[in-house]
């Protein structure tokens, strides 16, 4: 298959904790190969809009109403059924597992750093930042473990592991669209 069709039905995931660099690199790359750029983030705040809510309030009953996830993931493995296109998210490489031709990225940083961005980005202190980002790491990872039996610490349903400390975020672009680049020209299957 030709580079420039592949690149129309590839599928590229990208994954990580809060402050990895997920939305920025998404973004960038969805530019970059001109295909749309989908977040996990954006459909759970349309469903916020459908059903009235803030976000904060749909968060909160997302707590104790697993439906909530279901459906948010749902909805993320519909899109990832078409293909052509990036999702970004947490789990969205763990619901788009049947579509191909794919590539999985899961970003990440250490915890200080992923806190310092997360602070300056929402312009709060650093040790609310902590604290927001301790308290909903606890419950994502104790949710998606009760709802799907899925630990966030296997990392094997993705294809690169990337710490996004090590760059600045033009670099970690210019690494991404790198590897997608090879895929494309190499048609590499995963």
């Amino acid at each position: 298959m030709a580079p420039d069709i592949l690149a129309k039905q590839l599928l590229i995931t990208i994954s990580g904790p809060a402050g990895s660099g997920k939305s920025h690199c998404a973004a960038a790359l969805a530019k970059h190969f001109g295909i749309p750029h989908y977040s996990a983030g954006s459909i759970f705040r349309d469903y916020a809009t459908e059903k009235g809510l803030s976000i904060e309030a749909l968060a909160k009953l997302a707590k104790n109403d697993p439906e909530i996830d279901r459906t948010i993931d749902s909805r993320t493995g519909e899109l990832a059924k078409a293909g052509g296109a990036i999702l970004e998210g947490r789990l969205v490489a763990f619901f788009s597992a049947t579509s191909s031709p794919k590539i999985s990225f899961y970003l990440t940083a250490p915890f200080e750093e992923r806190v310092k961005r997360i602070a300056e980005r929402e312009e709060i202190a650093i040790k609310e930042a902590t604290a927001k980002t301790v308290l909903r790491e606890g419950s994502e990872r104790r949710r998606y473990k009760s709802i799907y039996g899925l630990n966030l610490n296997d990392l094997s349903k993705y294809d690169f592991v990337i710490n996004t400390q090590i760059w600045d975020k033009d670099g970690i672009v210019t690494l991404l669209t790198g590897i997608v680049q090879m895929y494309l020209s190499l048609g590499i299957k995963t």
